[in-house]
């Protein structure tokens, strides 16, 4: 939502940042057709989600093997619209397959009616239940770091509960989101995933026109979703950004520190926002960890596509950004080991860039880069790196390096984020048992975890049914006064055995 509608013309013309070259063109949408679009979804929705659990699963299956299938053809596509290397594009189809898999096998069970016992003795003439029911229409506003997994990952937890799904990609990555709606037209599924294209009124037309959007991209961005859907009371799940800290303790395997830092810093040219932002280590074997960094950094190849680590970034203002960081480190007294400056040459390149000597009067420690540097900072005790990681707006996720595994997991519940991986960077991402969600301005709600992965795409509706009809009506107005003064004196009796066994 950084670029208006009226700046976009109705054809544009997508360009691969790394060479230039044109990786293809899309056709805008008109934000005065998504009533209409939102309109048929919601028709279609209907009887989508009558085919029930086990009838949606077998969609989604002959969708995962068009993934599959298609491999090649949407990783080609990738590398053109985004500039990554080859590395990194080939992250993004296996971890959908692997999300569609979990939910195939998971979501009749986790969508079922569940069964709720009586609050109290009194109450156990009640059979409650709690069934799950899908909101007719989820808007899902996708960014440009993962135009494939970051689309589809929430489109499939959606699919799978029952809704339909209005996409919007960035206006930066539409391309790739064509051809995964092809794929899903290509397997026979309803008509249940449409897509816009557009910048800021197409993102407002989704969200005015949508019962929940799921939202991943910047913080600035997602205060201005959450904004926009609080005028029609459209609850919201904000995915935002993060300047994730990574502790090396004093007795962690430096080795396997400084690989996870260099992949976790670097992967996807550092524009992933679970990315390692910043470092912390323990004095004692900083100055390995550092040797070990360098040595790694070293042996990356930069270049899109094939036999290459590490890609372009996304365009010129991102890569502005990450200037202005190294910029801002340097002047302040921070050193540079490698990297530093913009690659020679066409394509929006900038080296992996390790920074040491830094400090939190530095940009690089304290805004979300979103680009390929690694701070390292040095402390003196556990609780210095722990008050210094906690420091900070954001709170999406975290990396605690330590050969004790349970002094480690002491140390990541003092950690204020969603999640916290221990020795090793970014895992989380493939639990999908597990929530992933950010603290403070790293957003609200979560994506996965779970059951609750798809039922945070439902409505609650709470059914309660009587056993026997003894007993009903015991508060109606057409009993005697006496018999309501009798029932309620009961009923608080009744009630408060428990607490009164807990009071002594």
């Amino acid at each position: 939502m950084t670029a208006t509608q009226d700046s976009l013309p109705d054809t544009s013309t997508i360009r691969n940042p790394a060479t230039g070259a044109v990786a293809g063109s899309v056709r805008w949408t008109d934000p005065a057709d998504i009533p209409r679009i939102a309109a048929g979804l919601r028709k279609a929705q209907k009887e989508w989600e009558a085919r029930g659990a086990q009838g949606r699963a077998r969609v989604l299956a002959r969708y995962a093997v068009w993934l599959g299938d298609h491999r090649a053809e949407i990783e080609s596509l990738l590398i053109k619209e985004t500039g990554k290397s080859a590395t990194d594009a080939a992250q993004e189809v296996p971890l959908l397959i692997m999300i569609a898999a979990y939910y195939i096998k998971t979501m009749e069970k986790a969508l079922a009616p569940e069964r709720r016992p009586a609050a109290l003795p009194f109450l156990a003439i009640k059979r409650v239940e709690v069934h799950y029911r899908p909101r007719p229409l989820v808007g899902i506003i996708a960014p440009w770091n993962y135009p494939v997994a970051n689309a589809l990952m929430d489109a499939i937890a959606a699919l799978a509960a029952g809704c339909a799904v209005l996409l919007k990609p960035s206006e930066r990555t539409p391309l790739t989101a064509e051809l995964l709606l092809r794929g899903w037209q290509d397997c026979g599924a309803p008509e249940v995933l449409a897509l816009t294209q557009g910048a800021r009124e197409v993102s407002e037309a989704v969200i005015d026109n949508s019962d929940f959007v799921q939202f991943t991209g910047s913080c600035a961005t997602g205060a201005k979703v959450m904004e926009r859907a609080a005028r029609t009371l459209t609850p919201v799940s904000l995915e935002l950004g993060g300047k994730d800290p990574m502790l090396v303790l004093d007795d962690a395997d430096v080795d396997l520190a400084a690989h996870a830092a260099v992949w976790g810093a670097f992967f996807n040219a550092g524009q992933t926002c679970v990315s390692v932002e910043r470092v912390y280590v323990l004095e004692s074997v900083y100055d390995r960890f550092v040797d070990a960094v360098v040595r790694d950094v070293k042996n990356l190849k930069i270049g899109a596509g094939d036999g290459n680590d590490f890609g372009a970034m996304i365009d010129e203002t991102q890569l502005a950004v990450t200037e202005r960081h190294v910029a801002d480190a340097k002047e302040k007294g921070a050193r540079v080991l490698t990297g530093g400056e913009r690659t020679a040459g066409a394509g929006t390149f900038y080296p992996p860039t390790v920074l040491v000597d830094v400090d939190h009067s530095m940009l690089c420690m304290t805004e979300e880069t979103f680009g390929p540097t690694l701070p390292i900072m040095k402390v003196s005790t556990v609780g210095e790196a722990v008050r210094l990681a906690n420091d900070s707006p954001y709170g999406l996720s975290a990396a605690v390096f330590s050969k004790n595994i349970q002094r480690a997991k002491d140390v990541a519940v003092e950690l204020d984020c969603g999640a916290v991986n221990v020795n090793d960077v970014i895992s989380n991402l493939m639990c999908t048992t597990a929530p992933m969600g950010g603290w403070k301005t790293s957003g609200m709600g979560a994506r996965f975890g779970g059951a609750e992965g798809l039922r945070k795409y439902c409505r609650q509706e709470a059914v309660v049914a009587p056993r026997t009809n003894v007993g009903a009506g015991g508060n109606y107005y057409n009993n005697s006064q006496r018999a309501l003064k009798r029932m309620n004196t009961m009923m608080t009796k009744l009630a408060l055995r428990g607490p009164r066994r807990k009071a002594k």
